[in-house]
């Protein structure tokens, strides 16, 4: 008799062991939800989390609230993440530095490929080539070969030295076979500034920064580093219709700490493929210069292995060092 009890008792916690995450997952969520993000407030990733958490906390009934941890070029948000409970209350609106550059220029406290749950990308951007208005080019191939003529007596400007401003331009210069001198910047506005007064001869800007400057001659826009042409500039051609193939893009995305529920995170994905279908979510990222990236948790998860590859072995083999 006290077998058969034993054994029943067993099978009882077996099968709330089993039925349990299911039925929490077809409840979640239940509390507020918060969402961080790994710069301060203002700029692409603070924008679109914003967006986004709008959108989740209509479809969700639940609130979602962003909460900004900036710090070590995001790294400090990263770790925070990565070392949060799994349970969907803890998301991270991330951007590809977190998953490349930053992992290889610093010491982090997190691994960037096993230490997060991919949920969906949401959107991407490519980097503005553009030359002061005193050099006497018009097109990207003109710029190539007046490089080529003058190695390292140009340079180009960057938001610092290993973020996106640095590392996209440079891996088009190597893929042009020229040279040019970095100047890194504390931030992409001085960077900027002295690409408009002639200081610097190059700076990779991204879409936002570069759109409300396009017809004020104060530059020349030659080309961009994603795949396609953007939107807001349909003028402008990618570097790809030049060099085949040719992509360097930064992306905000999705994710979570390691082990988070399947269901929980089908159920995210499924609304941010919603969302990126919305007409109204899509004017106010492509007003921000920004393409929608439709992917599965998988795909997305492929992407940040594909990415964390191409940047990893571009630094050291550029010998690229963060002061």
């Amino acid at each position: 008799m006290m077998k058969d009890r034993i054994k029943t008792t067993l099978r009882w916690v077996v099968l709330l062991l089993m039925v349990t995450p299911q039925v929490w997952a077809q409840t979640w969520p239940q509390k507020p939800v918060r969402l961080i993000v790994p710069y301060a407030p203002a700029g692409n990733t603070d924008a679109i989390a914003r967006i986004l958490a709008e959108r989740l906390s209509a479809s969700f009934n639940q609130s979602f609230v962003v909460e900004n941890k900036p710090g070590a070029g995001g790294a400090t948000a990263a770790e925070y993440v990565s070392k949060a409970a799994p349970d969907g209350y803890t998301l991270f609106l991330a951007a590809l530095s977190q998953f490349g550059p930053v992992p290889v220029t610093q010491k982090v406290n997190y691994d960037p490929l096993s230490d997060f749950t991919p949920i969906a990308n949401v959107a991407s951007n490519g980097f503005v080539i553009a030359v002061s208005a005193k050099l006497p080019v018009s097109t990207l191939s003109e710029f190539v070969s007046y490089v080529k003529a003058r190695p390292n007596q140009l340079n180009y400007g960057s938001g610092g030295t290993g973020s996106m401003t640095h590392l996209a331009p440079l891996l088009f210069l190597k893929r042009a076979g020229i040279e040019m001198v970095h100047v890194p910047y504390k931030g992409g506005a001085p960077a900027l500034a002295d690409l408009l007064s002639g200081q610097v001869e190059m700076y990779a800007g991204s879409p936002s920064e570069l759109i409300a400057l396009l017809n004020t001659g104060r530059f020349k826009t030659l080309a961009i580093t994603s795949l396609s042409r953007n939107a807001q500039m349909p003028n402008v051609p990618s570097i790809a219709e030049s060099y085949a193939g040719f992509k360097a893009e930064t992306w905000n995305g999705l994710l979570g700490p390691a082990n988070m529920n399947p269901q929980v995170v089908d159920k995210l994905s499924q609304e941010v493929q919603k969302f990126l279908k919305d007409p109204e979510a899509l004017a106010k990222l492509s007003k921000l210069g920004l393409d929608p990236v439709a992917t599965t948790p998988a795909s997305f998860a492929v992407d940040i292995k594909n990415d964390n590859m191409l940047w990893r072995d571009l630094i050291k083999s550029s010998h690229v060092v963060v002061d």
